[in-house]
């Protein structure tokens, strides 16, 4: 038995879900967006309490509302975790979303014999012409199991880290080294405590040039738009910040302050972790990006005549940290103190409620630009859904509108014909 039905389910109400009622309801499709716990309740419960967003809030949000409008916040300014969720819940009431909260998403399932798609929920069964999934990329963290659980006093992802005093006395190992890595083990070290910083491959864009964040380079260059990592960039993290009014993350600086630098953390035996030899070249990686963009946008300056201040001192990168001139390759846990690990290794998708013909022979989900290949089921909220931005604030405001549009495209096509 069928408790209603609705032309669209959106399953999730972050940023995606709240993304995709917009635009939908512009079309004047009947939908529901339906959402477990609270709207962009992740960035309220899955976040550590200084966190703040890593564009600027000019740049980080939808068209239709400003961050003036809900914080009072200048634009140049990062947004608190807190304002970020109170800023979509205020969207979601602006659009007049048709959001149901507390309400778990169990099963999707084709219909047999008959369009559509039967949802099932919490609270009750739903039957939907189409289904979107919004849920986004960070479901499930990624915690390796390299070290057992009672080698140090406390493992714990950086989904859980909340801030310094939630965790043991004694030195701290972090992992990974893009936003949330470098971030941590930066906040950690200005609280008093020892500090390893397991680093990988990553990207390191200079927090601004030439008087414009980075954001608005990755703009004007097009960036944003690109439609594919380059070769070998597909899992590379990106290492940028806006705490502290916003600076650009340098590996030399965290040093400097007292993190000690490690390469990838790759096996632990015996109480010791053992690092790979692969630090300079991951420093030298995340050098080489920054580089990049510095030349790209001195190019754009010239080439468009534009009035912005030089900016010589960028282009300084002084010498490699002394951890990549004579390495630390071994760590013994108990020797060096070390009773926590923070693990910022990434989260992967759990689609397990969505029982549909929509996924590769990996188990990630299969389209293009969002439209996967079970008739009827979109994505939005993916990394590289269309392009750089797809995952980010703004550039999924703009995919969610592609979705939309595809499923007003089809329900003309069912209308077509119909008895009148």
């Amino acid at each position: 038995m069928v408790d209603e039905a609705v032309e669209v389910v959106v399953v999730g109400a972050g940023q995606a879900g709240i993304a995709m009622s917009e635009h939908l309801g512009r079309h004047g499709v009947s939908h529901v967006v339906l959402e477990r716990h609270g709207i962009a309740e992740r960035w309220r419960r899955e976040r550590w309490d200084s966190l703040v967003a890593n564009g600027p809030s000019w740049h980080d949000r939808f068209p239709g509302l400003s961050f003036a409008e809900v914080a009072d916040l200048d634009g140049a300014a990062f947004a608190t975790k807190d304002q970020v969720a109170d800023y979509f819940a205020a969207y979601a009431r602006k659009i007049e979303a048709p959001v149901r909260t507390g309400v778990e998403v169990t099963s999707v399932r084709r219909n047999a014999r008959r369009a559509g798609f039967r949802v099932e929920t919490s609270q009750g069964s739903i039957d939907a012409r189409f289904v979107v999934a919004a849920t986004g990329p960070f479901q499930v963290p990624v915690m390796p199991r390299v070290v057992p659980d009672d080698a140090v006093a406390l493992q714990l992802h950086s989904s859980s880290y909340r801030n310094p005093s939630q965790l043991p006395e004694g030195a701290v190992l972090v992992v990974g080294a893009g936003s949330s890595g470098a971030q941590i083990a930066d906040e950690l070290r200005r609280a008093g405590r020892t500090v390893y910083l397991s680093v990988g491959p990553h990207d390191r864009p200079p927090r601004s040039y030439r008087d414009r964040d980075f954001c608005w380079w990755l703009g004007v260059l097009g960036q944003w738009d690109l439609a594919a990592p380059t070769a070998g960039a597909e899992h590379v993290t990106i290492a940028v910040s806006g705490a502290r009014a916003g600076h650009t993350v340098d590996f030399r600086d965290l040093e400097a302050n007292g993190v000690h630098l490690v390469g990838r953390t790759t096996a632990f035996e015996e109480g010791r972790l053992r690092f790979a030899d692969d630090l300079g070249k991951s420093i030298a990686a995340g050098d080489a990006s920054y580089l990049a963009l510095l030349e790209a946008a001195d190019a754009y300056v010239d080439r468009n005549g534009i009035d912005l201040p030089e900016e010589a001192r960028a282009w300084v990168l002084g010498p490699y940290p002394s951890a990549v001139v004579d390495p630390l390759l071994e760590l013994d846990l108990d020797e060096q103190g070390v009773a926590s690990i923070v693990w910022a290794t990434g989260f992967r998708t759990d689609y397990g409620w969505l029982q549909v013909d929509a996924f590769d022979a990996a188990g990630e989900p299969a389209h293009h630009r969002g439209v996967s290949t079970e008739p009827g089921v979109y994505f939005v909220g993916l990394p590289w859904l269309s392009r750089r931005a797809s995952s980010f604030i703004w550039g999924v405001w703009h995919d969610a509108r592609y979705i939309a549009d595809q499923i007003a495209i089809q329900r003309g096509y069912l209308a077509h014909g119909s008895p009148q």
